[in-house]
């Protein structure tokens, strides 16, 4: 990508579209074209073919999508599937009509088997049933990658596909109900601490394994890909490590300032035991994350913070 080529970030004012948007104009791009979904409906067919043919992007960032946590997920499942399709089916299809040079597409690592090894490699995709609870996003996330794979084989579309890992940062989601475990508990170990609540019940054992990846290194590393890689296969983005939930809460307790007791819920489900992402690929083409758990939990809190103006 050359610094004056056009390029469309789509989801801008989300968690990874913003953090797109930020490491491209920290590296000196700066014809970026970016939309609110108030001012274009990426579900809408004619609107979105309406933009391309006006716009003409060089480069696209595909990072819109309607997203959320486990109760989301499972509540919301005509949305999730839904939504999904439109918004992806109708940027991919336009970006083949207006002959973008490339395109980048980003999935989720829920697209792998609910049962799958450990850790996830990117050729265990479509080897086993999914997790029931996010069925309908995965669904739709793995037709978007077979859609860039479709797109390529066809019409030699340059479309690649990335999978991040769990993701964290700048302008992330907190809401009591709809949000990833992360900002739920930032936010819950916060309000207790601020509220004097003795203790904070956690879901589960504590013993599941998560990996987390911060939004601005999820950012850099589309950036690299977009420059770097050109093959059909999706990419796994992520740490390569991961830590327990009981970890992760004391972590947030500590950089929270709460002194009261983490509680354990043992009869509430613990979800999958483990979902850590094979990183080889991305790792011998020569990219690594830069920022470490401990310091992204405190951006994030700040950020946070700041977002939510509480004491």
């Amino acid at each position: 990508m050359n610094l004056i080529d056009k390029i469309y970030i789509a989801g801008h004012k989300g968690m990874v579209g913003s953090a797109i948007y930020r490491q491209l104009q920290k590296k000196g791009f700066s014809n970026l074209i970016v939309r609110t979904s108030q001012e274009l409906d990426l579900r809408n067919q004619q609107a979105v073919a309406n933009f391309f043919a006006t716009e003409k992007p060089d480069y696209v960032f595909l990072a819109a999508a309607k997203v959320g946590g486990i109760v989301a997920n499972n509540t919301y499942r005509a949305e999730f599937i839904h939504d999904n399709l439109c918004i992806q089916n109708n940027i991919i299809h336009q970006a083949y009509l207006q002959q973008v040079k490339k395109l980048l597409f980003l999935g989720s690592s829920c697209i792998y088997p609910k049962l799958a090894p450990q850790p996830l490699k990117e050729e265990y995709l479509l080897t086993g049933t999914l997790e029931p609870t996010n069925e309908p996003y995965a669904i739709a996330k793995i037709a978007g990658i077979k859609m860039c794979e479709a797109y390529r084989s066809q019409y030699g579309c340059n479309f690649i596909s990335v999978m991040p890992t769990n993701l964290y940062g700048y302008n992330d989601n907190y809401h009591p109900d709809h949000s990833h475990v992360l900002p739920a508990l930032i936010r819950r170990v916060h309000e207790a601490n601020i509220n004097n609540i003795p203790q904070v019940t956690i879901w589960g054992t504590g013993k599941p394994m998560r990996e987390f990846l911060f939004a601005d290194d999820l950012a850099d590393a589309c950036l690299f890909l977009m420059e770097q890689y050109n093959q059909p296969a999706p990419i796994n983005i992520g740490t390569g490590k991961d830590i327990s939930i009981r970890e992760l809460a004391e972590t947030i307790k500590k950089i929270v300032g709460y002194n009261g007791a983490l509680i354990f819920d043992n009869t509430k489900p613990d979800g999958t035991p483990r979902k850590l992402m094979d990183v080889t690929k991305l790792h011998n083409l020569g990219w690594k994350h830069q920022t470490n758990l401990h310091q992204g939990i405190q951006l994030a809190y700040a950020d946070f913070l700041e977002k939510f103006r509480v004491s």
